[in-house]
C-alpha cells in the first residue's frame, strides 16, 4: 500500500508517494534525483549513504523514508552555500581527501555533524565520529587531516580557496 509523505531535503519540501519499504536512500536518489547520496553496501555497514537527519548522521540505506516524514534532511548537495563549497568540502579538497570520491559525501556529512557537536575535535574524536564510514582507497590520514583543517578557525579559508 502506497502512502504520501513529505520530506524536507536541503530546505526544500518534497511530496512523495512511497511504499512502506522504500528506504530514504532510494527516495533521495530515485524519486528526488539527488545522486550525491551513494548506494554502497545497502546494509548499513559502509557509510556511503550517510545523510544528516537534523544534525545527526544516519545511514539512509537502512532508514525507511516514511520514518523521516516532515523531518529536515541534509544531503551532500545541501552543504554548499550557493555556488561556494562548505568549509568542510574545501578542507577535503585542500587535504586531497577526495580520492575516488565514493565515500566522500558520507564522510563529509559525518565530519560536518561532528563539528556541529564538537567544534574542536582531536584525532580520537574524529576517528570515533567516522568509524561507520569506510574508505575503499584507505585515505584515512588525509580524511582526518581534512576534518582537523575544517575545525581550525585560524586556517586561511579564503586564501586557500583562491589557490585551488
Amino acid at each position: 500500500m502506497k502512502q504520501a509523505i513529505e520530506l524536507i531535503i536541503n530546505g526544500e519540501t518534497h511530496d512523495l508517494i512511497v511504499t512502506p519499504n522504500v528506504t530514504l536512500q532510494e527516495a533521495i536518489r530515485e524519486q528526488i534525483g539527488l545522486k550525491g547520496t551513494k548506494a554502497g553496501c545497502e546494509m548499513g555497514t559502509c557509510g556511503a549513504c550517510t545523510v544528516l537527519l537534523g544534525d545527526k548522521p544516519i545511514l539512509s540505506c537502512i532508514t525507511l523514508a516514511v520514518e523521516c516524514q516532515g523531518k529536515e534532511i541534509t544531503t551532500i548537495e545541501g552543504l554548499s552555500e550557493g555556488p561556494t563549497l562548505s568549509n568542510m568540502q574545501k578542507a577535503f579538497v585542500r587535504a586531497g581527501a577526495v580520492q575516488c570520491g565514493f565515500c566522500t559525501p558520507g564522510v563529509i556529512l559525518s565530519g560536518t555533524a561532528l563539528l556541529k557537536k564538537n567544534p574542536q575535535p582531536n584525532v580520537s574524536d574524529i576517528k570515533k565520529a567516522l568509524e561507520g564510514n569506510l574508505c575503499r582507497c584507505t585515505g584515512y590520514n588525509s580524511i582526518i587531516e581534512a576534518v582537523l583543517d575544517a575545525s581550525d578557525p585560524s586556517a586561511p579559508q579564503q586564501d586557500q580557496e583562491k589557490k585551488l
